[in-house]
């Protein structure tokens, strides 16, 4: 007698086209196109991921790089003074300072320079 996979292969093929829901053309309702389109859109979002966290990390770079300067420091020579004075602060928190307090990022920064 034959068996038919019912149950568990419907269930597997509604996981991946309700993954591919809002896909255009016939990714969305082919199952065979659906996991093409999936399987690739998965890999470029963990892709996007770590590309997200790197320009976050420029981001806060150039932010506190602009507002060194204005405290007459470069960024290099900031962030070397930071390690030598041992103010652990990362980069996120610094540019976050910098934006909203300039007053305490200039406090920071003359700590850093002395």
């Amino acid at each position: 007698m034959r068996v038919k996979r019912g149950f568990k292969a419907r269930r597997r093929r509604n996981r991946v086209l309700k993954l591919a829901k809002g896909f255009r053309g016939r990714r969305h309702g082919t199952y065979k196109r659906a996991i093409e389109a999936v399987e690739r859109a998965m890999m470029q979002s963990s892709r996007g991921r770590r590309v997200r966290r790197r320009d976050f990390r420029s981001l806060w770079i150039a932010r506190i790089n602009a507002a060194a300067r204005l405290n007459g420091v470069s960024y290099s020579r900031f962030i070397a003074g930071l390690k030598k004075a041992k103010i652990a602060l990362d980069r996120k928190v610094l540019a976050d300072i910098a934006v909203v307090d300039p007053q305490a990022f200039a406090a920071i920064v003359k700590r850093a320079a002395a």
